[in-house]
Parts: C-alpha cells; structure tokens; sequence
C-alpha cells in the first residue's frame, strides 16, 4: 500500500515537472513553493511545496532524589506533501495536503478500514458572494489559535500541552466563514462548521452524532501583515500594535471519542460505542508589536456524562478528559533574527477523571534562516505533575519547506 501510494506520488510530480515548460511560471522563490505555475488561459494553478521536520529528543524523569535518563529519540516529526491552487477562477480555491511520517499516518482503526491515514487536508473554499466563502472537505475547525497555526509556523518544537488534551484538530464537513470591517480599522471575522465529529480520514459512520464549532475573532488595530495572526513569532516586525482576540464554541453531539473528536472511542463490552455530549470552549489571543510576541489561551471542556457506562449503568473505565487548561507564550525577535521564547502552560482536569494534572515551563530560541521556512530550534522544558513522575525534556530540530 505504501509502495502505490508513493509510487503515484512521484508519478503526479513527474507530470508536473514535464508540463512546467508549457506554463506560465511565477514567483518561485525558495519558501514560496517548488513548483508554481498559472495555465495559459488563467484557468487553474497549482502550486506544490514538500516539508521536512527533523528532531532530537531526550527526556530525564525525577524519581524524588535525583534525575535519571528516560527517553532518547532522533525522527522525523513531519514529512508532508502540499499542493494548492484555485480551479476555473481565483474565487474557488483548494488545498490539498498529504502527511508520510510515522505520526501523521498513525491511526488506523475498523472506521477508516484499518488503513494508513495520508490525508491531513482535501478542502474546496469558494468565495461565492463578497467576504463569504463556503469551504468543503477535510481541514481544520476553527479551534484554538495555536492549533490552526501551521505546525510550519510555530516558534517552539512543538505545539503546548494545552493543545495536544484539548484541541478538536481536523474534521470532515462544511465551514461558512465571513469577515467585515468595522471603521477604519477595527475587522471581525466569523466562522461555522458542521462536521462529522469522529476526526479525519473516517470512511465508516458517522457514529454518534454531528459536530457544531463556531469561532469569533475580533482585530481592532486591523490585520496583522502576511496573516501574522496565524504565525507565530513577530518575523514581520508589526510597526504598530496588532491583536487578534477568538472565541470559539465547540458542541459534539453524541460524542463517541473521549476528547470530542479525538482520542479513543468508547466500546462498552457488547462492542456498541458510549455516547455523550461534549462542549469545548475556548479564549485565546495574539498580540504583536516591533518584535514583540504574547499569544495567550484558554481551554474547557465538559461532558454531558464524563464516565462511560455499559448498557447497565456499570462503568466501562473509559472517561471524557473534562477540564480546563492554560497556555501562555512570549517572545521577542532579535535584528540579527534570533528569537528567545517562553511558554508557560497548566492543565487541570476535573478530578473524577483521575488525569494527572500538570504544569510546564519551557524555554526556547530559534534562529530563523529564511523566516519560517528555514529554521532551526531548541527547546528545554521542566514539568511536575501532581500523581506522575516530574520530567525534564530537551529537544533540537531544523525545519525546511519550499
């Protein structure tokens, strides 16, 4: 299966490669797409950009008198294939984007027919009427900031704990979103979604029932320069205040995975699923100023019924991770663009969960070669958890995209 998969792939981009002469080709800059090319007659574009994110890790567990070696791993976080473009006309735009690591292909279960999951991003977005567009497809809710930032544009190794217990990640269905402008400056932007609520790469289903996410965002200094709400680090040294503050309200109706749309699914014993109802909130910010970077967020999330039950009430051990967390993170761009970071972040989950709750403090610098698309990382974190083991981690790694 790998071996197909891979083999069409180069097959795809050998076509592209051979049908490039006969394009018009533009803006080929290294960070701004390997291939990228209009046809004569302006009826579609393509545009392909691969990813590599390489990393190594180590992590040294306290046992209450001393720190002792724990895990050491070199891998490759993320290698992913990006294609998009528009079709016929600008206004209907798509985005297609494959995953080929260990971490983005995991997951195989008997509802997506135990089957690799390539598939991070296969979204249609049509601009049908003034600021509308109707995106269909797989792609990411509107969540928390953090997690619709592009892992390629983050300024740490890796995304906070806050996001890996909370976030509602990628889902199949329908988003309308729209954006106004109010004044001279102040822009708000509205977003809804209909989705699936199992996740992406379902084929099986739908179990359960639908899920709701409805996202606010409100600008009053106007945009940040190049979307630098959706990137983070101040790479493009806003000249005056920039602020972006969201409000997202997530609904999972007869939820069947512990974590909204994520996490394992609920069996009880006779093989049917647990279902319940699943809110997430979430309040989150991102400020930027002359080098200057905070992004600030807050999770919650409840369940209708946290404990899985079987048929008979009994429970099944399985538990919604209900709670609520906090993520802090500053920085500030050198001239010489090197940046020094700090991320802060808190989890407290409610105690009939029997999840440890946890508190991490992370320092971290990059130096950006060619901004995000060529950097270099590292991080070192210290955690302590309440009933676990407190750890220290380190981790160094490059990032390369085209």
């Amino acid at each position: 299966m790998m071996n197909k998969f891979l083999s069409l792939v180069v097959v795809i981009l050998f076509i592209g490669l051979q049908t490039v002469n006969s394009q018009e080709i533009s803006d080929t800059k290294f960070g701004k797409g390997m291939i990228n090319f209009v046809a004569k007659d302006s009826s579609f574009s393509v545009k392909f950009a691969p990813r590599i994110q390489s990393r190594f890790e180590s992590k040294w567990n306290y046992d209450g008198d001393a720190y002792e070696a724990g895990e050491l791993n070199f891998l490759v976080r993320r290698a992913r294939l990006k294609f998009d473009g528009f079709a016929v006309t600008p206004k209907l735009k798509y985005k297609i984007e494959l995953g080929l690591s260990n971490r983005d292909i995991s997951g195989a279960n008997v509802f997506n027919r135990n089957t690799p999951r390539y598939i991070l991003d296969a979204v249609v977005m049509w601009n049908f009427y003034q600021n509308f567009e109707l995106w269909a497809g797989q792609t990411k809710l509107p969540g928390n900031i953090e997690r619709v930032v592009s892992s390629a544009n983050l300024q740490l190794i890796d995304r906070s704990l806050l996001n890996s217990r909370f976030n509602i990640d990628r889902d199949m269905g329908i988003q309308l979103r729209h954006k106004s402008k109010l004044g001279s400056t102040f822009v708000t932007r509205e977003k809804f979604s209909i989705s699936q609520g199992e996740g992406r790469n379902i084929t099986e289903g739908n179990e359960g029932g639908l899920q709701y996410t409805t996202r606010l965002e409100l600008l009053p200094f106007g945009e940040f320069a190049s979307k630098g709400d959706y990137s983070q680090g101040d790479l493009k040294r806003e000249n005056s205040l920039k602020t972006m503050i969201g409000f997202t309200y997530d609904y999972n109706r007869n939820a069947v995975k512990n974590r909204s749309n994520l996490g394992s699914y609920m069996f009880r014993a006779d093989g049917s699923l647990f279902e319940t109802d699943i809110t997430t909130l979430f309040v989150d910010t991102m400020i930027k100023y002359s080098g200057f970077s905070l992004m600030g967020e807050y999770a919650y999330r409840m369940a209708d019924k946290i404990e899985a039950t079987e048929m008979d009430g009994s429970k099944t051990g399985a538990v919604v991770g209900a709670g609520s967390a906090v993520n802090i993170q500053s920085s500030y761009l050198f001239k010489n663009n090197v940046e020094m970071v700090v991320r802060y972040t808190a989890l407290d989950f409610e105690p009939i969960t029997r999840l440890s709750d946890l508190k991490q403090l992370t320092f971290g610098v990059s130096k950006y070669v060619v901004g995000h698309s060529l950097k270099v990382q590292t991080d070192l974190s210290f955690s302590q958890s309440d009933n676990q083991k407190d750890f220290v981690q380190f981790r160094t790694g490059f990032d390369l995209h085209f």
